[in-house]
């Protein structure tokens, strides 16, 4: 009884033709989905028929929730959105990446109309963001950054050096002194390092 895969609640694992539905999932439609995050096993008992649940073992506890305040990496950004790859939940690191997505709407608590996501991030930066949506498995997890407390926490210049928050909306380079706009976290003090 090995784990196969990670899996999202909602998620489609096979047809109640192939296996039988066991802890974790529920029946719709003549298929079996997931009812929680975590690993599809796959169990076979004297010849029956497979039974398929969803398991969490002890680091599967790790799965980021709705709510739960996650570290992530920018991968790509456009006018509507950033993706990110989601690294750490709070502080500790997850076995698996999870893909997110941060839209633009919800960047920002206030003036949420002027936002423009290349203002707000940039590839390469690392955010502390906020879980609203699970997504299914055809999306990603659904982020904010709309509170003081999420944001950018660490940016690399074009120099390459890293960046110091000079606001809650810019960052400088410390070697060029060079101020590139980003949507800048306001770290708490419990998360600084002494």
């Amino acid at each position: 009884m090995a784990p196969a895969r990670c899996c999202v609640p909602g998620e489609r694992l096979c047809s109640l033709e192939d296996c039988a539905p066991g802890y974790g999932t529920y029946c719709k439609h003549g298929y079996i989905f997931s009812s929680l995050s975590g690993y599809v096993v796959k169990k076979t008992d004297n010849g029956l028929m497979p039974v398929i649940s969803v398991v969490r073992d002890t680091d599967s506890h790790l799965l980021p929730d709705v709510g739960a305040i996650v570290t992530c990496k920018v991968m790509s950004i456009n006018p509507r959105f950033a993706k990110v790859q989601i690294m750490y939940l709070g502080t500790t690191a997850l076995k698996n990446t999870f893909r997110g997505t941060i839209r633009k709407e919800d960047i920002r608590a206030t003036e949420k109309d002027k936002v423009e996501v290349y203002k707000s991030f940039r590839p390469g930066d690392i955010v502390v963001a906020k879980v609203i949506s699970l997504g299914d498995a055809q999306s990603n997890y659904l982020l904010t950054t709309a509170e003081n407390e999420l944001g950018v926490v660490v940016a690399h210049s074009e120099a390459g050096a890293t960046m110091v928050p000079i606001s809650w909306c810019e960052m400088q380079c410390p070697k060029t002194h060079m101020k590139e706009p980003r949507k800048v976290a306001r770290v708490q003090p419990e998360f600084l390092q002494t």
